[in-house]
């Protein structure tokens, strides 16, 4: 059965994915209200393959389907899923011998197939991209083997459509770029959706978008490789897409990063792309990891811990999985906010998180910290959190375990950050830093002490018996604090053991 433990909320969701060119197993481990991957596995199956010609699935796709499904279910099994589910999309829902398929897989696996319609599958895909940016505002256009899906979302999910455009179905369309391009316009011209995606982003989700995003970042030696929210402008896309539609498979095929039968399919996804573009002109186009498996495990998270703050969530379940103390980024985040006034919601926002990983680094050794707190968190695969505030929030967790400010780690990625929001990301490690210096971790000291922004002064007031808040250590990283945010500081002991003044 799909769910073993139907009254109580799935803790451990795997979700097999059948598409026309893959297949796919994700195992989620739901922790609150976010969901972190335990283990992602792909066979290129190519189901879908020949279906516009012979309306059947590919019988060779079919044999390896079976097999990896047998396998994926094996897995998701010996992981103890408590909810598994098998979801077929366009080359199962279209094929003659589509349901013949799926009432097998399920005789030999003893999973119900799900074979879902193209409106829901634009649904939970949309769903999926809300779950990983929520503040998404666009159209957002799921492209696999045999279909798109193009669906409006914001602050919330409209109407979506499903057209056949997938890259094999396409491969059939015509033995040129002119046939395949008019039985693209001929789709796109039956439908208004994309008009939502006019002076806004297209989110894209899909295997073979992502390639063209890693291309993308080969050719511009971007220093980041992490798909989620790489975002290039129309101009960026329509010029590379260009270049991609003029290279030799020979050529493409230097790009080592990418699946062989992925790579196949670039040529007519860019080609879908462009047209796309061209019809809703987006400003910005936003490459998206979370789609249709993540859209149909977040909605099995409880309601009210789905509308938690996914990067919030994500950052807090991490620290708890991972910290070797009991770690409050809550209180961390109360005890350093006044040395930050006028916060856009958003800032404030990347603050929060970066005090709920302030404690990453406790298990390295103590000369490589800062180097580990740096590459790690900028690369953790967190929802929510857009490129330069990946770079923000490890230029913080850098200068919170000493890193200098001048570290060469840094430089690649500083082309991502703007100067002054770098300055106030090491303010702020340079404050979480000092945190741990009065409280080392226990975070009940802070409420004995004070840091704040008094009359153009840095000021730390502590009690009149200093106890652990004394000493060379604590003046010189008051004394770095002040120095990074341009103030002179003030050291200040309270006439008696009173409380800290709310």
């Amino acid at each position: 059965m799909p769910d073993r433990h139907a009254a109580l909320p799935a803790e451990r969701i795997a979700v097999i994915d059948v598409g026309s060119n893959s297949l796919r197993l994700v195992v989620f481990e739901r922790v609150g209200g976010t969901l972190l991957q335990m283990l992602n596995e792909k066979v290129m199956c190519g189901l879908g393959r020949g279906i516009a010609a012979t309306g059947r699935l590919h019988p060779e796709g079919i044999a390896l389907a079976f097999a990896n499904l047998d396998r994926f279910v094996a897995l998701a099994r010996a992981l103890e899923a408590d909810h598994l589910a098998i979801l077929a999309t366009a080359a199962v829902r279209e094929a003659s011998d589509g349901r013949a398929f799926a009432a097998e897989a399920e005789r030999r696996c003893g999973v119900p197939v799900r074979i879902i319609d193209g409106a829901e599958e634009a649904q939970l895909s949309a769903t999926g991209v809300l779950a990983g940016i929520p503040d998404a505002d666009g159209v957002v256009g799921d492209l696999g083997g045999g279909s798109v899906e193009l669906i409006p979302v914001s602050r919330g999910i409209g109407s979506g459509v499903t057209l056949p455009l997938g890259p094999l179905r396409l491969a059939e369309a015509g033995d040129t770029v002119k046939s395949v391009v008019e039985a693209i316009d001929r789709e796109l011209a039956r439908t208004e959706v994309l008009k939502a995606a006019s002076g806004k982003t297209l989110y894209l989700v899909g295997g073979a978008w992502r390639a063209i995003a890693r291309l993308h970042m080969e050719q511009s030696r971007y220093p980041l490789h992490i798909i989620h929210e790489y975002t290039i402008s129309r101009r960026q896309a329509d010029g590379f897409l260009d270049v991609i539609g003029r290279q030799s498979k020979r050529s493409l095929e230097r790009i080592l990063t990418i699946n062989r039968k992925r790579l196949e399919l670039v040529p007519l996804a860019g080609l879908v792309l462009r047209r796309l573009i061209a019809a809703g002109r987006p400003d910005r186009i936003t490459f998206s990891a979370f789609g249709l498996r993540e859209g149909y495990a977040h909605r099995l998270i409880p309601a009210g811990e789905r509308d938690a703050d996914p990067l919030i969530a994500a950052c807090r379940a991490m620290a708890r999985c991972q910290g070797c103390l009991r770690i409050d980024g809550d209180r961390l985040h109360e005890w350093v906010e006044g040395l930050f006034p006028g916060l856009s919601a958003p800032a404030r926002r990347l603050h929060h998180a970066t005090c709920w990983l302030a404690d990453i680094g406790w298990a390295e050794h103590p000369d490589y910290r800062a180097e580990q707190a740096f590459t790690r968190s900028l690369r953790m695969p967190l929802a929510g959190l857009a490129h330069a505030d990946r770079v923000f929030v490890a230029t913080a967790l850098h200068a919170r375990y000493g890193g200098a400010p001048d570290d060469p780690l840094k430089e690649a990625t500083s082309i991502l950050i703007d100067d002054r929001a770098a300055g106030r990301a090491r303010a702020l490690g340079l404050a979480l830093r000092l945190a741990y210096t009065l409280c080392g971790g226990a975070f009940r000291l802070l409420d004995e002490v004070a840091l704040r922004l008094e009359g153009g002064r840095l000021t730390l007031e502590t009690p009149a018996e200093a106890g652990p808040f004394a000493g060379d250590i604590v003046q010189r990283r008051l004394d770095a604090l002040a120095r990074a945010l341009g103030v002179p500081v003030r050291l200040r002991r309270r006439a008696s053991r009173s409380p800290v003044p709310a």
